[in-house]
C-alpha cells in the first residue's frame, strides 16, 4: 500500500492517474465499510432493543470490549401549526422573522425585486466536491 503525505498549500503537485485510481479504490472500501458497520450497528441495536427495551439506554460486555448505548431525544415542532397556534395565542415574539431565499431568488430573476438591492445582504458558500471514478 502506498501512503502519500499530505500536500500542503502551494506545494507542487501533480495530479496522477495512480492518484486518481487510489482514491477511486479508497472511495469505494469506505462505501463497503460504512454499509458493513451500518449492518452491525443495526445487530447491536436490535440486541438491546431485545434486552433493555427500545429506545431504552443499557450496556453489554462481550470479552474485552463493551456496548453503552445512550438516548438522546431532540425536539421539533411542526413549523406551520406552531406559527398558527402562537398566533392564534397572541404570542407573536415566540416566533422569529426570517427571509425567504427561495422566494426572494425568484423573484430577483424574474425582476419583480431589484438583485443589487440585495447585494449586501447576501453571502454565497462555495464548497467544492469532487467525484473520481474509472471510466472504460
Amino acid at each position: 500500500m502506498m501512503v502519500t503525505r499530505p500536500i500542503g498549500v502551494g506545494e507542487a503537485f501533480e495530479l496522477s492517474e495512480e492518484i486518481l485510481k487510489k482514491y477511486d479504490e479508497l472511495n469505494t472500501q469506505k462505501k463497503t465499510i460504512e454499509k458493513e458497520l451500518n449492518q452491525i450497528k443495526k445487530q447491536i441495536h436490535y440486541c438491546l432493543d431485545e434486552t433493555f427495551g427500545k429506545e431504552q439506554k443499557g450496556e453489554l460486555k462481550r470479552g474485552s470490549y463493551k456496548v453503552q448505548r445512550v438516548i438522546r431525544s431532540t425536539v421539533r415542532y411542526d413549523e406551520e401549526k406552531t406559527v398558527n397556534k402562537l398566533e392564534e395565542l397572541n404570542l407573536s415574539e415566540f416566533l422569529v422573522k426570517k427571509p425567504d431565499t427561495e422566494k426572494l431568488e425568484a423573484a430577483i430573476k424574474i425582476d419583480l425585486v431589484k438583485g443589487k438591492d440585495f447585494e449586501d445582504c447576501k453571502t454565497e458558500k462555495l464548497t467544492p466536491a469532487i467525484a473520481v471514478k474509472e471510466i472504460s
